[in-house]
């Protein structure tokens, strides 16, 4: 499983730090991470017997990133009234049914799944954008990611006290604190990236390690309910697309607020 493991992370990163020095090629990237992430995301789904809209919610969830891609902003507030439209076409769907059953589950997973997936993933390419982009993305995919190693490598070695046994059984105190040490290091590192003092790299490891792995719980979580292990197979020892950037989902918007707007 480690070896595996290592050989998808090494592929990942590969391509992945491949398409940073490309803004366009890194924003057709998280695209791709997206639409295979919103299909994982609808099977589950769908496993659980809801009858959401699977391909209609890919084809919106992927308008999302490409509209950052190719700078297409009609309004200031376009993606909030972009999502006001896919509710409003979704409610229209709804008269088509031959029964009322279920119409309100239906709706709000398929909107929770472009929101959870697509919006929340493609800060990923609005950070890119950013001045210094491809420093800020290296640093919150560096102090990301390696919470994540750290979490898996000090959590298999010394983990023997759960953390969230109902959630994820196998994830562990010792391993959180692996995590937070790995971001940490990682926050440090990020140094040569980002003009940052060393407190506030410290500070910024420390909140995005939580928000990493409060990500990742939160993917266990709905695994845990739709009864998966995995949300797919596309990587070997690392499972699917969601599994490999659950931890992204949630560190990559507070990152781009806090660098856009706190710090502007």
């Amino acid at each position: 499983m480690l070896v595996k493991r290592t050989i998808s992370s090494t592929i990942i990163i590969t391509v992945v730090v491949a398409s940073l020095f490309v803004d366009w090629l890194c924003g057709l990237l998280v695209t791709a991470f997206i639409i295979l992430g919103l299909y994982e995301f609808f099977t589950m789904v769908e496993n659980k017997g809801i009858k959401i809209y699977k391909y209609f919610g890919i084809g919106m969830g992927t308008i999302i990133p490409l509209s950052i891609v190719f700078r297409f902003e009609p309004t200031k507030s376009w993606e909030l009234l972009f999502i006001v439209l896919v509710l409003l076409f979704l409610i229209l769907m709804q008269f088509r049914r031959r029964n009322n059953y279920g119409v309100i589950v239906d709706i709000s997973t398929t909107i929770f799944g472009i929101l959870y997936v697509s919006w929340f993933f493609s800060f990923l390419i609005k950070i890119r954008y950013l001045p210094n982009g491809i420093g800020l993305l290296g640093t919150v995919l560096l102090i990301t990611k390696l919470g994540d190693i750290g979490a898996y490598l000090v959590g298999s070695r010394f983990g023997k006290t759960p953390l969230m046994p109902r959630i994820s059984p196998k994830k562990s105190v010792e391993g959180a604190m692996g995590g937070l040490l790995f971001s940490i290091l990682g926050a440090l590192a990020s140094k040569l990236f980002i003009n940052f003092t060393y407190l506030h790299l410290i500070s910024m490891g420390i909140f995005l390690s939580v928000l990493g792995q409060l990500g990742d719980l939160s993917e266990s979580l709905m695994k845990r309910d739709c009864q998966v292990k995995d949300s797919g197979s596309i990587f070997p020892g690392l499972g699917g697309i969601l599994d490999a950037i659950d931890s992204l989902l949630f560190t990559a918007p507070v990152f781009y607020f806090y660098i856009s707007v706190v710090l502007r």
